[in-house]
């Protein structure tokens, strides 16, 4: 696929584009910025990776907008320079543009954070479900963290049938009583109940409530139009041993494409055209302006932005097994962050690399996509420790 075509003071090179560029309210200029840009040049030239985007955005100023590499996943320069504007598959860094459409309906007066799914969706009452309630949903404690066995990627474009399977099912645990990790199913509940309270899928939602308003058109996609796809880098699978699937935990594993990124399934154009919104094609840069718009209270208010990034629920992850504290729609903490220095982070990092996250108290958004799905979250640790350092 070919890539977008950057604007002026790139640094062209050997293994692509690192740029920096001006948003209107401040330039991604100075030592951080420049020890980002190098950083990722030397891990597209080590081989490390093939394509990066990295932004940060402090108090609402663009700080840093570094990129490097091509579109392509092979590294070897026969794709067009990735730019900070070229939209990159997204596992669950997704998530986070999911979870706050759900609050934008929150803040439209559309549903409550405790309205009970049912009220907008009658037929997900079924087997034990009909307590569920949005805060369940955003918390991933509604009992369904898998999607039900007869979805499989192959159904995921088909909204009807996959939502009609999620209110069949038979929650794994009493909705609220204990949270797993819902890898799928978290956007298809979200975006079930944004289309039944407005009418729209989410795709045109997230065009018409986010993306445009934050002048984000393009850079931002659920279900991406077929005239967009050949703008989307591509993306490529590490070679490295990935980590087993999940066994622990009392609910049963997700299953093998629900836990672990493939870049066959990230570069299917059905797939990348449907809604499935756990995941997102987007730019970093797109993503990091999300989540700015959202501590700046461009998105939502000051009192509604306290609540939804307070503590919500907390215990062990029973689909991980694993310590886990959820905000509303989003994991409490930090990458590489202890637990005092992240306690007010909040964004959820994706499978194969990415990661989103916003900080209240630092008043930072920030993000990074890659077009290397790897198994572990190191180049995202490295950037993040180049701006703790800064």
């Amino acid at each position: 696929m070919s890539g977008v075509r950057g604007h002026g003071g790139a640094d062209d090179g050997a293994h692509g584009r690192t740029e920096a560029r001006t948003d209107g309210r401040g330039a991604a200029v100075g030592g951080v910025q420049e020890r980002v840009r190098r950083h990722l040049d030397v891990l597209v030239a080590s081989g490390a990776e093939t394509g990066v985007q990295v932004a940060v955005h402090h108090h609402g100023r663009l700080i840093v907008d570094a990129v490097a590499g091509t579109d392509e996943p092979d590294g070897t320069g026969t794709g067009q320079p990735l730019t900070s504007t070229t939209p990159v598959l997204s596992f669950s860094t997704g998530k986070n543009v999911s979870a706050v459409l759900a609050h934008l309906l929150v803040a439209r007066g559309l549903l409550g954070y405790d309205s009970p799914v049912t009220d907008l969706w009658p037929e997900y009452g079924a087997r034990g479900k009909a307590a569920t309630t949005l805060r369940h949903v955003l918390t991933h404690t509604a009992g369904l963290p898998a999607m039900p066995g007869d979805i499989t990627p192959a159904e995921l474009p088909d909204w009807p049938r996959v939502c009609a399977a999620l209110a069949a099912a038979e929650p794994r645990w009493r909705p609220g009583s204990a949270m797993g990790y819902h890898a799928y199913t978290f956007g298809h509940l979200v975006g079930e109940l944004a289309r039944r309270a407005t009418g729209r899928p989410p795709s045109v939602l997230l065009r018409d409530w986010i993306a445009a308003p934050l002048g984000l058109t393009g850079q931002l996609w659920f279900g991406v139009p077929a005239a967009a796809l050949p703008r989307l880098a591509r993306v490529g699978q590490d070679a490295r041993q990935w980590p087993p699937a999940p066994e622990g935990g009392a609910a049963p594993p997700l299953a093998a494409w629900e836990s672990r990124p493939s870049a066959a399934l990230g570069n299917d154009e059905r797939f990348l055209r449907a809604d499935v919104p756990s995941v997102a094609s987007a730019s970093a840069l797109a993503l990091a302006t999300v989540l700015d718009a959202l501590l700046r209270g461009t998105l939502v208010g000051a009192a509604q932005r306290a609540e939804l990034a307070a503590p919500a629920f907390e215990g062990v992850d029973r689909v991980f097994g694993t310590p886990t504290r959820m905000a509303l729609g989003f994991p409490l903490g930090r990458l590489g962050a202890t637990a005092e220095t992240g306690a007010t982070a909040f964004g959820w990092p994706g499978g194969g690399g990415s990661y989103a996250y916003a900080d209240p108290a630092r008043g930072i958004a920030f993000a990074l996509t890659k077009t290397r799905l790897s198994p572990d979250f190191a180049t995202a640790l490295s950037v993040l420790a180049l701006l703790d350092d800064a």
